[in-house]
């Protein structure tokens, strides 16, 4: 199973060998939330808030409309 080494902790990260340039793995050390940005050889970065346009956390939303 392919590592490359998380961005926070420098700890080794395993990587599944079918993961492709944008799949989402966290540190197992840290438990930061990385993305996959290289592939030969496997590259971590860490993932940014505009990674996930469908994250469900919707408490960080903010309404123009009072009505909600």
């Amino acid at each position: 199973m392919p590592t490359s080494k998380c961005p926070e902790c420098e700890e080794e990260v395993y990587v599944d060998a079918d993961s492709e340039q944008g799949d989402s793995v966290t540190c197992d050390e840290c438990g930061s939330g990385l993305v996959v940005v290289g592939l030969d050889p496997i590259e971590l970065d860490l993932k940014s808030e505009t990674d996930d346009p469908y994250d469900e956390n919707l408490d960080s939303l903010e309404y123009e409309d009072d009505r909600y």
